[in-house]
């Protein structure tokens, strides 16, 4: 394991790293990290001795062997919209270098032949989509973040997002991956191959790995065709069960031409308006929930006729109680704005628990409710959020703390309040994390849930290919110390 580093080796440390990368690429001033060290939510802080923002592959290399030969570990860091707390330390924790991978931002080669996409790590996600759209297709991952998170960050954490239904997670849209590892060197698997059968799929191991076993650095995204028709629908439901049952209706009826199925419930409404106060609703409130549902195909299908009969015949089944399909393009960004201003409006109300959890299709009904009541009984002067990719068994139920409530004192009872909603995932044998990842801020509750088999062949992998500790420790896996 590392040691902490005495001061002349932090002193010698960032002399070693200024004279690899240059001074305008180490940040040692604490007003020159600060940027580097809050996380989106503004809920986490953390600490470093260096940030370093290489310019090449080669740079990357050279820090990580400069870490190595000081005894220091390192953080990868991408765009740091992360909400688990992996991209930077924690403070009072030991001493660490941030590579910061935002000055790795090339497209290196568009193939529209193959359908796929090589591009540098510290590209935006939003880039990635834009060079995509320019070669006549498109790559399909969509995040609220995409303007600032980084494709290597949605690689490893093998990101989710509203697309997910259709297109399936991060782990699902990359073809090849490059990464350098703890020894400083470099593996890649930047082929371009849908079809592979050589051995282990060691791509695998990086992808959602949270840079514990290395930093990647390249990537080649597998793209998809640009749907010529997108059709959007926001509708009320009287219940989270007519929800799932349209759902289930929705796979089996349009098949795969659904992109999207979100839910929101409407408690959440309020929370969208601190973004602008200007959003209404194109349904009625009166339905505890609303949902929002995406259709894309080719040309030679007419997606708004399919969709509208098919909410019509949820209409006639009295499933759906109202429903309206975006006549424009404007008007289906209005519906989603309703989605996206929710996230951003529960941030700005301030600390608040945020849970991202998933359970299987048929048991989300069952789960809201053990939530909801869980909340009504034990903390009822919380307010409840609930809203996710129901369509994929992704529910986000969050708990916003009275108003008024000193932050030191909500911070607290939220950790309680986070205990017991994951042991409700847990009885519905879920997952504690649906697309966010562990990182630091869950890894206690990821551990304790893990069986001794699961526990061991993790550590095996991580001490094959990291034995020092050098990749982002104490995030994913605990450090040995502190998990004895």
């Amino acid at each position: 394991m590392l040691a902490a580093a005495a001061t002349t080796t932090i002193e010698s440390l960032c002399a070693d790293l200024e004279g690899s990368m240059g001074g305008a690429g180490v940040l040692v001033k604490s007003e020159d990290k600060v940027g580097f060290l809050t996380d989106w939510s503004g809920d986490l802080i953390g600490n470093a001795v260096a940030v370093v923002r290489p310019r090449s592959i080669a740079e990357v290399q050279e820090c990580v062997e400069i870490c190595r030969r000081h005894g220091i570990g390192v953080v990868p860091q991408g765009g740091n919209s992360g909400l688990v707390g992996g991209g930077f330390p924690p403070a009072g924790s030991r001493e660490m270098v941030i590579i910061n991978l935002s000055r790795l931002n090339a497209i290196r080669r568009a193939d529209a032949a193959n359908a796929t996409l090589e591009l540098d790590a510290g590209c935006t996600l939003q880039k990635a989509k834009d060079a995509a759209h320019a070669t006549g297709l498109q790559f399909p991952l969509a995040l609220g973040a995409q303007g600032s998170c980084q494709i290597g960050g949605n690689a490893a954490t093998n990101a989710g997002g509203v697309n997910v239904l259709r297109f399936g997670m991060a782990r699902e849209l990359i073809l090849g991956l490059e990464a350098v590892l703890p020894d400083g060197s470099l593996w890649s698997s930047m082929r371009g191959l849908r079809k592979d059968n050589r051995g282990y799929d060691l791509k695998q191991l990086f992808i959602g790995s949270e840079g514990t076993l290395g930093i990647i650095t390249g990537l080649c995204l597998k793209l998809h065709p640009r749907p010529a028709r997108i059709e959007t629908a926001y509708a009320g439901v009287g219940s989270i069960e007519d929800a799932m049952t349209i759902s289930a209706l929705a796979r089996c009826e349009l098949s795969e031409l659904v992109t999207a199925f979100e839910l929101i419930g409407t408690e959440c409404l309020p929370l969208a308006r601190l973004i602008d106060k200007g959003l209404t609703s194109p349904v009625s409130s009166v339905y505890p929930f609303h949902l929002l549902i995406e259709l894309s195909c080719g040309k030679r299908l007419d997606g708004r006729a399919l969709l509208e009969g098919f909410l019509a015949d949820m209409l006639a089944r009295g499933l759906i109680g109202d429903a309206v399909v975006a006549q424009s393009e404007r008007q289906a960004r209005s519906f989603w704005a309703i989605r996206e201003g929710l996230v951003e409006g529960q941030a700005r109300r301030g600390y608040h628990v945020r849970s991202d959890v998933s359970v299987r299709l048929g048991d989300v009904p069952a789960f809201v409710a053990a939530a909801r009541a869980f909340a009504a009984r034990d903390w009822p002067d919380w307010t409840p959020q609930v809203y996710g990719h129901a369509g994929d068994g992704n529910i986000h139920f969050n708990l916003l703390p009275p108003l008024g409530m000193h932050r030191r004192d909500a911070l607290e009872l939220g950790l309680r309040i986070t205990e017991s909603l994951f042991a409700i995932v847990e009885d519905f044998k879920g997952s504690i994390s649906a697309e966010h990842g562990i990182g630091r801020a869950r890894i206690g509750a990821f551990w304790e849930g893990l069986g001794e088999v699961e526990r061991r062949t993790m550590r095996a992998i991580k001490n094959t290919l990291d034995p020092h500790d050098l990749m982002n420790p104490g995030c994913l896996i605990p450090v040995l110390e502190e998990q004895e």
